[in-house]
């Protein structure tokens, strides 16, 4: 065999592995089309683009908790009604006075403290996940319900709502076009083109695996041109929205947590096989507590965000996050046996359900058809991975 032929056969082998992350992106590109061809390219607009991000932001917030949880072979029901509970407890505090700090503050101790109190009952008191968060579900509820008096609770002001519906504007336009918006996407296109170059030489270095030049750079230009493209729609419509640059940075310190430090490992370890985990000297109940102790904290920061989007506490706010959430991981690559998905991928996931629901509502179809919609879609992505699973001999 020729090494060019060998050379051929590396890079199909290497695109028939990695098929299983990039897929979702594909998915993306294609419901954004077909969604542009039915209702006149409406979805493509700057104003859309900014509404989907802002509408659905504190879902994709809670997938990248969610995307930990089913890695290490967990799930959690709760969320929903934890961010009712924390949205309420929150609304409360900033109408007390204190400012919006010290209430995003009081928010993510009370989520990261639930998360703490689920974990130790999951990780140390060998309770099934399931169980565990079905009860948190039905306790936080009903005490939302308690704190509430079954009643919205108004805030005082519009100052809690800028992390939700706000815009960063330094001043610096160009007729109706935003700078800073395309400034930071170039700055971060940068950073991230800069990071890849050095992983890539690291790889090299330590004789691991990466994938040729021509490849890396296809992929370059392919996120290139979407963070460029997200860019010009933000600037050509209001600016940044705060929560997308909340949203950036949570993606990015759990993206860089679970790819690069060692408790990432650990989790991956653990929801790969969580004996042999054990066995190798990883303390797996630690790391299990120590993951709904992340997903807690980051059901907080999006009761805040879910509770400014709506500019009240409800009581019966929440409802169903915990589905959209856990949907997005699944459409999203993440195993429904464990130990493999990524935050990328995910956030990626939650924008294919967020086109989905933006691109029906624009054709005036209603909920129940996505209910529908999502269902078959959530079918197909857990029966794609059951299948490709197998086929790789898996189980």
């Amino acid at each position: 065999m020729s090494d060019t032929t060998i050379k051929k056969n590396g890079i199909a082998d290497l695109i028939a592995r990695n098929i299983r992350n990039y897929s979702m992106f594909l998915m993306l590109a294609v419901i954004m089309i077909i969604f542009a061809v039915l209702t006149g390219g409406i979805n493509l607009n700057s104003r859309n683009f900014t509404n989907i991000f802002i509408q659905y932001s504190y879902v994709l917030i809670l997938a990248v908790g969610m995307v930990q949880v089913i890695i290490i072979g967990g799930i959690d029901l709760s969320v929903g009604s934890v961010c009712a509970f924390v949205g309420a407890i929150s609304a409360m505090a900033y109408n007390s006075g204190i400012g919006m700090v010290p209430t995003l503050l009081i928010a993510l101790f009370v989520g990261g403290a639930i998360g703490a109190f689920q974990g130790f009952w999951i990780a140390y008191l060998q309770m099934p996940a399931f169980i565990v968060t079905l009860a948190g579900m039905l306790l936080f509820r009903g005490l939302t319900y308690l704190v509430t008096h079954v009643n919205p609770i108004g805030l005082k002001d519009d100052g809690y709502k800028q992390m939700a519906l706000g815009m960063l504007d330094t001043g610096w336009h160009v007729g109706n076009v935003h700078l800073t918006a395309l400034i930071i996407g170039i700055v971060l296109l940068v950073i991230y083109v800069i990071a890849e170059f050095i992983s890539r030489q690291n790889k090299l270095r330590n004789h691991f695996e990466v994938i040729p030049v021509p490849l890396l750079i296809g992929k370059l230009v392919l996120i290139g041109a979407l963070v460029i493209g997200l860019s010009q729609r933000f600037a050509t419509y209001r600016g940044l929205p705060m929560v997308v640059i909340v949203l950036g940075i949570t993606v990015f310190i759990f993206n860089f947590m679970m790819k690069n430090t060692v408790l990432g490992r650990y989790i991956y370890a653990v929801g790969g096989n969580a004996r042999s985990a054990k066995l190798s000297g990883i303390n797996s109940e630690l790391v299990v507590f120590l993951v709904f102790c992340i997903m807690g904290l980051l059901s907080g920061l999006a009761a805040v965000v879910s509770t400014g989007y709506m500019n009240s506490a409800l009581p019966q706010a929440g409802n169903l996050f915990e589905m959209d959430a856990i949907a997005a991981c699944y459409i999203g690559g993440v195993s429904s046996s464990g130990g493999i998905g990524t935050v990328i991928g995910v956030i990626v996931g939650g924008l294919v359900m967020a086109a989905i629901n933006n691109g029906m509502s624009l054709m005036n179809l209603g909920a129940h058809w996505q209910y529908v919609v999502k269902a078959v879609i959530l079918l197909f992505a857990v029966f794609y991975d059951v299948y490709t699973r197998r086929k790789a001999g898996l189980g």
